[in-house]
Order: structure tokens, then C-alpha cells, then sequence
């Protein structure tokens, strides 16, 4: 099924293994022009701890207090139905092998691959495919200076609401342990290279290019850094 719909109380409800079949009423009230076939839905899921499955189950938490009650949100959960995949190639590899197959990997393994992708009701009611546009503007949202938050279940009207930030962490004061001034202001260099020049290579690499707004809160991030109480950048 190419141009699937799903909302995320139905997608919740798969994974928790309340909607077993394609042509499940709930299914066919949304995606009302399909022909949905009578055939299992095989939920594939990842075998291994991973960041991956922290940011799908932490959204699945925030739109089903029955997932959050009866599952919780993790890198690695008890999974109430399914098979599971050795990373995003294994979990690929399952949706492409099994007929009715529906699993969760990232936006570059389903673009390699050819897997169609669902689009998601988001909370601002639209039902967006995941996309680098997308994806950039799920993070198009306030957040604290420390960046520390959620992006999940996006409050953008544009965002496709499973989407997450990578994170680097990096002691603030970098003369520790012998640490040379040279090799501490190259990696704060090489930091502030990542969040300017570096994005972008990120469209080509299939991720999503930092907003500005989320720029300025990593450029304050990075100018904070120091070696022996100064600033490692002007």
C-alpha cells in the first residue's frame, strides 16, 4: 500500500496488537479510497536497544496512555506483538520480506530501499509523509537553551511528529586530563562546523537540516565552550 493513512491512536493500537488485519474498519475509515486487503499486519520492531526505538515508543507514549501504561517508552521495551530486526537493515529487511509487514526505520533506510511510508496524522490534524521537509519543520519549534526536549508528536503543523535531534555532548570546560588548548579548540571548531558549513551535507546524507532558530541555541551551546575558564571561540 503506497499512500497509506494512519492516525496515532491506529498506529498505537497495531503495535499494542488491538488492530491485527489491514481491512480492520478502523483502517478502512481513513483510507477510504484503498482497497485494503484481508491479510495480517506483522509489526516488526527492533531486536536491539536502540535510539531509534526510544523516539518511536516515546511518541507512541505521548498520543496512548494504554502504550505508556502498558509498555513504556525506551531503547529497548517488551514488545506485545511482533518480530523483531537487528537494526534498521534487519527491520528494513522484514518489511520488505513479509507481505503486510509494518515497521518503524529511518527515513534513509526507507528511501535506499524503495519502502513506501505511511503518512501520520499529526497534532495539527494533517496527515504528513515523513520527509527531509518535514522532518526539519517537526524541529521548528521552541526549545530550551539546553536543547534538552522532545520533538515528538510536534506541536509545527508542517512536521511529521515522529521525528528527534542528535546530540553531541562534550565537557564545557575542556582542559581536563592533560588536554592540549590546540585539540580543544578544533573540536570546538569543528562544532561550530557542524551546525553551519556541515548542513549542508545533511539533505544529501537523507537528515534533516537544523532550523535557524535551533541554530542560535547551538551556536550559544558551543560559544560556552572554554579551556582553563576562556572561551574557546570569539
Amino acid at each position: 500500500v503506497k499512500e497509506l493513512k494512519l492516525t496515532p491512536q491506529i498506529l498505537a493500537d497495531i503495535y499494542l496488537g488491538k488492530i491485527r488485519y489491514w481491512d480492520d474498519k478502523r483502517l478502512k475509515e481513513v483510507n477510504p479510497g484503498l482497497n485494503l486487503p484481508h491479510l495480517p499486519i506483522m509489526v516488526a520492531y527492533r531486536s536491539d536497544g536502540s535510539g531509534t526505538t526510544y523516539v518511536f515508543t516515546d511518541y507512541l507514549c505521548k498520543v496512548s496512555q494504554e502504550w505508556c501504561k502498558r509498555v513504556g517508552r525506551g531503547k529497548a521495551v517488551r514488545w506485545p506483538v511482533g518480530l523483531g530486526g537487528k537494526g534498521n537493515a534487519g527491520v528494513a529487511g522484514l518489511i520488505k520480506q513479509i507481505p503486510g509487514c509494518l515497521g518503524y526505520i529511518e527515513l534513509a533506510y526507507a528511501e535506499q530501499n524503495h519502502i513506501p511510508v505511511a503518512a501520520l496524522q499529526n497534532k495539527a490534524g494533517r496527515f504528513i509523509k515523513p520527509s527531509l521537509k518535514a522532518i526539519s519543520a517537526a524541529a521548528n519549534v521552541d526549545i530550551p537553551d539546553d536543547t534538552r526536549c522532545s520533538i515528538t508528536d510536534t506541536d509545527a503543523p508542517d512536521g511529521y511528529p515522529i521525528a528527534a535531534f542528535t546530540w553531541i555532548i562534550v565537557y564545557q570546560e575542556q582542559a581536563y586530563k592533560n588536554r592540549p588548548l590546540k585539540k580543544a579548540k578544533a573540536l570546538a571548531e569543528l562544532l561550530w562546523w557542524c551546525i553551519h558549513e556541515a548542513q549542508e551535507m545533511n539533505e544529501p546524507l537523507l537528515y534533516g537540516r537544523l532550523p535557524e532558530k535551533v541554530v542560535v541555541k547551538a551556536e550559544k551551546i558551543v560559544k560556552s565552550m572554554t579551556y582553563q575558564g576562556k572561551p574557546l571561540l570569539p
